[in-house]
């Protein structure tokens, strides 16, 4: 099985971290926006975190 990490911006300084499996499991998003005011949701949280839990996450998954 292969997870793949996939970026996604199109507006300025906010987008998501796709993590997609090869096996056809539902992907797994993590939202971020790097200006804290325009924040919608308790689970968004800066880029730089949000890539660590992607890659955590999709880390944590690639062993199961």
């Amino acid at each position: 099985m292969t997870v793949r990490i996939i970026r996604h911006s199109i507006v300025p300084d906010t987008g998501s971290f796709e993590v997609r499996f090869s096996d056809g499991r539902k992907s797994v998003y993590f939202y971020w926006d790097d200006i804290p005011s325009r924040r919608l949701r308790p689970e968004q949280v800066d880029q730089e975190t949000a890539k660590k839990q992607a890659q955590e996450f999709a880390r944590k998954a690639s062993l199961d």
